[in-house]
């Protein structure tokens, strides 16, 4: 079976409004489930992918891993 799970997640959530994404995130922090982890690495994907300022993507994933 050859599960696409990028293509998944975007389809999933393509019609979505900013808040269902954002309750979603919340969700999948709040939860800590492992289940939801390739989704929201499909998201940071997207996010990685379309911001202009990585550097500042990478300062704030640094700074939250110390603490």
């Amino acid at each position: 079976m050859n599960l696409d799970i990028r293509a998944h997640i975007k389809k999933n959530f393509k019609d979505s409004s900013i808040d269902d994404i954002r309750n979603s995130i919340e969700a999948s922090i709040k939860e800590q489930d492992e289940i939801t982890l390739p989704g929201m690495g499909v998201l940071f994907e997207i996010l990685w992918q379309n911001n202009n300022n990585q550097d500042d993507l990478l300062e704030c994933i640094k700074k939250g891993l110390e603490k």
